[in-house]
C-alpha cells in the first residue's frame, strides 16, 4: 500500500464497516427514511474521518520553512512539530497537527494554519455560516436545534449567538468596498428611511432612553403590568433602502377612484412605479445619522454625478427630515422629499371621525374627497376645508382636536405634499418598500415573542437579514473569510505575507 493511502486506512476501515453494516440483516428490514437516518450518521463520522485523515497527511508532508518573521520583524528560527488544536467542523471534531514556530514572551506563528485559514476560535468557517444563515432566519434557539440537526456539531444556544456575530463582522467593510455600476439613464433614484424599535436589554437602551426609565421608576407591580405599561424598554432601529424605480406617471383617478361617480369599476387604473436593484440596511446600534449617511452612499454610488432625480420617502418624522436635509446639503445632492401618502390619510380619517359618528360610511367619501385634493397639490385649500368644517360643526376643544392635528400637519408639511408634481413625473408616492423592509428586517425576526436582545445580538441579525435580503450574502461571505484571513494569519507575518507551508 502506497503511503497516501495508508494515511486514509482508517476511513477506509469505517467505509467497508459501513458497507457491511447495509448487507446485514437487520438493515434489510429498515424502511427508507430509517436508511437515512442510518447513512446520514454512519456517513457523517466517515466524512469526519476522511477530514481527519487528511490533515494528518498534511501534517507529515508539512516541510519546515527556510524563513518565518513575524509582524515586529522577529525571526522565529525554533520550532515544535506535531504541535496540535482543535477544530469543529460541519462533520464533527477534529485534530489538526503542525509546525509552530516558537517566540519567547509572544504567541506562536502556524503557518499551516494559514494555508487552511483556520479561524481563531474552535468553530469552523463552515459552522459559522450555518450559524449565520439560520440566526437570521429564526431564533438563536432554533438556529442551535437546525445546526446540530444537520452536523451533529454539539453547538450550544450561546456559541451560535456568537457565531452569528461574528459573521456579521464585515458587513458594513463589505458594502463600504462594493460600488455598484452606476445607472447611466434618467431612472428615478428613490431613496427611503423608518425606524422600528426593538426590545432591547436594560443595559444596552440609548442613554437618554435609559435615563428616562429611571426615572419613571420601573413598574407598580411585581405580577403584573398596570394599564400603559411595558414589559421591556425599546431601542430604536433605523433602517434604510435605496432603489430605482421606472417612471410611471399617473393621474389622481389613478390612485384613489372620484367617489362622486356613479361607475368607475370598468376605468384601468394605470400602474405605479416597479422597484427594480433594491438595497436595504438597517442599525440598531448605530445612530440614525449613521443611516442615513449610509444611504446617500449607496445612492451616490449608483449616482455619482448627482444627474437623476432623487426622490426621499419619508413617514414625516421631523428630526428624520432634518438629518435628510443635513446630508443632501452636504453632498449637494438636490433631493425631492415626499411624505407617505398612507400617513397623510390617516391624519384625515382622525379629521372625518370629528365630523361622522363611528361607522358612518360617508366618511369614507369624505375623506377620498379630501384625499384626491391633496393628489391634485392643492393642500393650502385642502387645509382651509377642514377648518371651515370645524367651525361650522362648532367643534371646541378635545372634539376638534383630530381636525388640528390633521391643519398643522398638513401646513407643516406642505412643501413634501407635492403629490401633483411626484404624479406627473412617474414618482413613488408611498413607503410600501421600506415598510415592508421593517416587517421583514425587524417584525419577523428581532419582535418575536419574549426576545429580549442584547445589542450586538440584535445588530447581527439585523445585519444578516438585510445582506441576504440583498441577495449579497455568497458573495459577502467569500470577502468575509478573506478578512478573516487577513486578520488572523496574514497580519501576524513581515510584509503581511505567507508562504505556503
Amino acid at each position: 500500500m502506497e503511503p497516501a493511502e495508508a494515511a486514509f486506512a482508517a476511513s477506509r476501515r469505517l467505509f467497508d464497516a459501513v458497507a457491511e453494516e447495509l448487507q446485514g440483516p437487520e438493515a434489510a428490514v429498515l424502511t427508507h427514511s430509517q436508511l437515512e437516518d442510518l447513512l446520514g450518521t454512519r456517513m457523517r463520522e466517515v466524512t469526519r474521518q476522511l477530514f481527519q485523515d487528511h490533515l494528518t497527511l498534511r501534517a507529515r508532508d508539512e516541510v519546515r520553512l527556510e524563513e518565518v518573521v513575524d509582524a515586529e520583524g522577529r525571526e522565529r528560527t525554533r520550532i515544535e512539530r506535531g504541535r496540535r488544536r482543535k477544530l469543529a467542523t460541519v462533520f464533527g471534531k477534529v485534530t489538526v497537527p503542525r509546525i509552530a514556530y516558537r517566540g519567547t514572551g509572544v504567541a506562536d506563528l502556524h503557518p499551516a494554519d494559514a494555508v487552511l485559514n483556520l479561524p481563531d476560535e474552535m468553530h469552523s468557517h463552515g459552522l459559522a455560516k450555518l450559524a449565520a444563515i439560520e440566526s437570521s432566519r429564526g431564533s438563536f434557539a432554533d438556529a442551535c436545534e437546525r445546526i446540530n440537526a444537520v452536523t451533529g456539531a454539539g453547538v450550544g444556544h450561546r456559541q451560535v449567538q456568537e457565531l452569528a456575530v461574528g459573521a456579521a463582522a464585515d458587513i458594513d467593510a463589505f458594502y463600504d468596498a462594493l460600488v455598484p455600476a452606476p445607472c447611466t439613464d434618467a431612472t428615478p433614484l428613490i431613496l427611503s428611511l423608518d425606524g422600528k424599535g426593538v426590545v432591547i436589554r436594560p443595559e444596552a437602551l440609548r442613554e437618554h432612553t435609559a435615563r428616562a426609565a429611571a426615572a419613571k421608576g420601573g413598574n407598580a407591580m411585581k405580577t403584573r403590568l398596570a394599564s400603559g405599561e411595558k414589559h421591556g424598554r425599546k431601542r430604536m432601529a433605523t433602517l434604510g433602502a435605496v432603489y430605482d424605480a421606472e417612471p410611471a406617471p399617473r393621474s389622481v383617478d389613478d390612485v384613489i377612484a372620484d367617489p362622486d361617480t356613479a361607475d368607475d369599476t370598468g376605468r384601468e387604473r394605470a400602474p405605479g412605479p416597479k422597484a427594480r436593484s433594491k438595497w436595504l440596511c438597517g442599525s440598531v446600534s448605530g445612530t440614525a445619522a449613521e443611516v442615513v449617511a449610509a444611504v446617500f452612499d449607496q445612492a451616490e454610488h449608483r449616482d455619482p454625478g448627482h444627474r437623476r432625480p432623487w426622490v426621499v420617502l419619508v413617514d414625516g418624522a421631523r428630526h428624520q427630515i432634518d438629518l435628510i436635509n443635513a446630508e443632501a446639503q452636504q453632498r449637494g445632492a438636490d433631493i425631492h422629499i415626499i411624505v407617505d401618502l398612507i400617513h397623510v390619510l390617516e391624519y384625515l380619517w382622525r379629521a372625518a371621525w370629528c365630523l361622522h359618528d363611528t361607522g358612518d360610511a360617508f366618511a369614507e367619501t369624505w375623506v377620498a374627497r379630501h384625499a384626491r385634493a391633496l393628489l391634485a397639490g392643492r393642500v393650502q385649500q385642502t387645509a382651509a376645508a377642514l377648518e371651515a368644517a370645524a367651525r361650522t360643526a362648532r367643534l371646541r376643544g378635545a372634539k376638534r382636536k383630530g381636525i388640528d392635528e390633521a391643519v398643522n400637519y398638513l401646513t407643516g408639511k406642505a412643501e413634501h405634499l407635492r403629490y401633483d408634481t411626484a404624479l406627473e413625473r412617474g414618482w413613488p408616492i408611498a413607503t410600501g418598500i421600506i415598510e415592508g423592509a421593517c416587517r421583514h428586517l425587524i417584525k419577523d425576526r428581532l419582535d418575536i415573542t419574549g426576545a429580549r436582545w442584547g445589542l450586538s445580538g440584535a445588530e447581527a441579525v439585523l445585519k444578516l437579514r438585510a445582506l441576504r435580503s440583498n441577495g449579497d450574502f455568497d458573495a459577502y461571505w467569500a470577502w468575509h473569510e478573506q478578512q478573516e484571513f487577513n486578520r488572523n494569519h496574514q497580519a501576524r507575518y513581515r510584509d503581511r505575507l505567507i508562504l505556503t507551508a
